[in-house]
């Protein structure tokens, strides 16, 4: 279980370090990175700064932090370098359809260089996707400062002329170039053009062939490739570094299958990928590698997806690597993965998953995503797992999901059949979360930092979600649902060691039926309540917890499942009327008295039924099952309303099909001389989610009539 040490880990965060400090007797969350992030709102601005904000389509909401600093022309943000550099990197955002420039500072003194900044690669829209809005606000660009620079020395950015908002900053020390290793047949012997202006595409396929159970060696400078590489097997392609080696192009390699012993190393790959076409293989790596292959040190931006991976990648590692500004998925392991190792790398700025496995057309099986940083994917998950068969999550470090994004997923949601769903063991262990988890605008409720979800069929392999921390989630921490809609049940959960702190409203959200086991969950700073606990649809069925022990700070419960806990809002009143503002229907309204002015909090307006048609009936759904114990009947008080009674039956149902009689009808007298109100006291033991009033007669006017119907628990 994380001890105190975690707290450190989180004051890092707070204070503006992207850094993993390891709580005792566990390993550190997220990876070893080759640089320290500060945020721009931590530094010295005369810039404005924005956020925190987590709405979606903001500009805050997608900022690491959900902050940023927004500078106009003259305006400067000033970092005060963490750690001995040489190099930065730095996110920002400027307005749509504008490019310009950062003039950039050190100790003082303007670099000859400045920093090219656009939004060529930003503003992105997938209308397709249910619930999206323009996302990817984001983009990265980095330079080599040409000196070194030391703890505690200033690097300042200042805006010339366009408007940009400053995210965060990536201090490296960037080690010096690789040299070409013996016997390597390097790019350039085959024509390659280190320049980037000539077509380098025969050369690298020259090259490959030529150094088949080699290495391909990719000296310093750019190139570019039109089209992309396939027949890729038993080579390792290398360069100098991802700072010196760049290869543009939007799709490196795309082919079916391969031998494998693939390995590809140490340089960059950067795209010019300005929309998301799903159907266009715009990928680092699009298909297979074949077995025993890896991908190392390599620096991947503006491309669509890095890795989609299909076919036989047995025994893959994927490592050290840095996933920036792609407008879908960073890794995806779309089925048939076996073995593979996805450990140790950066990502920021997806516009999809993170990293994904899609059990599609075979399950991926014993694979793991380990020790990876994941910051602000801004359309899905950090992490997600679609099926599978024993696959780990383990020690990632998630920070800052936007819309339609748990942290982490551990779904049945399957997209496409054939699909395998979760089998054997899911192990979930180590984790920690930031500000993750949001608001789902087609649910129209949110989503928890760490979900599991019974999406298109029932959870039944074991899931262990263990050693977790969970921070400043603006909603939920842990939640369990049936995305579908459909009910399947969430079962064989176990969450064992967790630590919750500055949840936005439940650390439970438990929406679907089933049951989970909960041992050593401490929670401090709860926003609303322990447990949400309202399975839907309201039939399907009960969620069950388990007090396994060494639990604390999270013991209540939601009171009211008509309605959604918001962000530190607290138990509803027990007293208040339950009915107010719920959906009602009726078997008949006479002209504008409809059934929803019975619920509208208004006493002058009322309901009216279809005249001399008795009997009539209003219904109101409560939206969970309720302990109802009085009902108020009130018409408008208006003296002009003579006294009257009208004849009522009240039925109640749990589903909305099956209703039974819960008073029969009874004579209730309304006089304006006493409010024009009735009050029904309701049998101890009753029970209902939709309440029913049916009405047989009104000595007043032929037809029922109510102004407000509240509905009480005492």
């Amino acid at each position: 279980m994380p001890s105190a040490t975690s707290a450190a880990m989180v004051v890092a965060l707070s204070a503006g370090l992207l850094t993993a400090i390891a709580p005792t007797a566990h390993a550190a969350s997220g990876a070893t990175l080759p640089f320290t992030s500060v945020e721009a709102e931590s530094a010295t601005a005369t810039g404005t700064k924005i956020g925190p904000d987590y709405t979606q389509g903001s500009l805050a909401s997608e900022a690491s932090g959900r902050q940023a600093v927004r500078l106009t022309s003259g305006q400067r943000v000033e970092f005060t370098v963490p750690r001995a550099a040489n190099a930065v990197n730095l996110a920002y955002s400027v307005p749509d359809g504008q490019s310009g420039s950062l003039d950039v500072y050190v100790n003082g003194t303007k670099l000859a260089r400045t920093l090219p900044v656009t939004s060529k690669y930003s503003y992105i829209d997938t209308s397709w996707i249910p619930g999206a809005k323009q996302h990817h606000f984001y983009d990265n660009a980095r330079l080599a400062l040409g000196q070194n620079v030391q703890a505690g020395d200033k690097v300042a950015f200042q805006a010339t002329g366009t408007q940009v908002t400053v995210d965060v900053a990536d201090f490296e020390q960037v080690a010096a170039a690789a040299t070409q290793p013996a016997g390597s047949v390097s790019v350039t012997s085959k024509g390659a053009d280190p320049s980037g202006n000539g077509d380098s595409t025969q050369a690298f396929r020259d090259a490959i062939s030529a150094a088949q159970g080699g290495v391909v060696w990719i000296p310093p400078g750019d190139y570019k490739l039109t089209s992309s590489l396939s027949g890729v097997q038993n080579v390792t392609l290398q360069g100098a570094g991802s700072w010196y080696t760049v290869v543009h192009t939007s799709r490196f390699i795309d082919q079916a299958g391969s031998s494998g012993g693939v390995h590809i190393k140490d340089f960059a790959v950067i795209g010019e990928v300005t929309e998301r076409v799903d159907s266009n293989p715009d990928n680092f790596v699009n298909g297979a590698l074949g077995p025993g292959s890896s991908v190392s040190g390599i620096w991947l931006q503006h491309l669509k997806v890095g890795l989609w991976l299909m076919g036989n990648n047995d025994n893959l590692v994927v490592e050290n690597n840095r996933f920036l500004d792609t407008t879908a998925d960073g890794l995806n392991l779309n089925g048939n993965a076996r073995g593979v190792r996805v450990r140790n790398n950066f990502l920021r700025n997806q516009g999809d998953d993170s990293l994904a496995m899609w059990s599609l057309y075979a399950p991926d099986t014993n694979s793991s995503f380990e020790n990876n940083t994941i910051s602000q994917p801004n359309l899905a998950n950090g992490i997600a797992i679609y099926g599978g068969t024993d696959i780990a999550v383990k020690n990632n470090l998630i920070s800052d999901t936007n819309a339609l994004g748990s942290g982490i997923a551990i779904s049945n949601q399957k997209f496409l059949d054939p699909f395998s769903p979760l089998a054997g063991t899911i192990t979930v262990d180590g984790n920690t979360l930031v500000r993750t988890g949001a608001m789902n605008p087609n649910w129209n409720h949110p989503m928890g930092a760490l979900r599991v979800d019974s999406y298109d069929s029932a959870i039944n392999a074991t899931v262990n979600i263990t050693n977790t921390t969970i921070t400043d989630s603006p909603y939920g921490a842990f939640e369990f649902v049936s995305g579908g809609g459909q009910g399947y049940p969430v079962r064989n959960v176990t969450v064992d060691g967790a630590t919750v702190r500055n949840t936005g409203t439940v650390v439970v959200q438990a929406e679907a039926q089933g049951a989970a086991t909960f041992r050593n969950v401490t929670a401090t700073s709860v926003g609303s309540a322990g447990v949400y606990n309202c399975p839907y649809p309201g039939s399907s069925g009960t969620f069950t917890l388990t007090d396994g022990g060494g639990n604390s700070g999270w013991s209540s419960t939601w009171s009211d499942c008509s309605t959604w806990p918001q962000p530190g809002q607290g138990n509803p009143d027990p007293a208040r009327n339950l009915a107010k503002g719920r959906p009602a229907t009726a078997t008949g309204s006479q002209d504008v008295y409809t059934p929803g002015k019975a619920v509208d909090g208004d006493a002058n307006s009322y309901w009216e039924s279809t005249n001399n048609a008795f009997p009539q009936s209003w219904t109101v759904d409560l939206g969970s099952s309720e302990a109802v114990r009085r009902l108020v009947l009130k018409l408008p008080p208006s003296a002009a309303w003579g006294a009257r009674t009208q004849t009522v039956s009240v039925l109640g149902s749990t589903d909305g099909s099956a209703w039974s009689t819960v008073v029969g009808a009874t004579g209730y007298r309304f006089d304006p001389a006493t409010g024009n109100t009735a009050t029904v006291t309701l049998p101890s033991g009753t029970n209902l989610r939709c309440l029913r009033l049916s009405v047989s007669a009104n000595t007043g006017w032929p037809a029922g009539q109510f102004s407000e119907v509240e509905a009480y628990l005492s």
